[in-house]
């Protein structure tokens, strides 16, 4: 399993990330990110959660898969 970790000090809230993986990063009313279903990431989720980091313009994702 892979685990989802944001560092909000890089995060610029632009929410690239949740507009390619909507299930696991949400802007909420205030503007921040949050991880709606928290930082494990379901096995048939992976791709589309890899692409959202990758995503990312500030780095401020980092997905931690087994063997990382």
């Amino acid at each position: 399993m892979a685990q989802i970790r944001l560092d909000k000090s890089k995060c610029v809230y632009l929410g690239v990330c949740e507009s390619m993986s909507p299930k696991y990063f949400e802007l909420n009313d205030e503007g921040e990110l949050d991880l709606p279903v928290g930082e494990q990431v379901e096995h048939a989720d992976l791709d589309e959660v890899r692409q959202a980091v990758l995503g990312c313009p500030t780095e401020a994702l980092t997905l931690l898969e087994d063997g990382s």
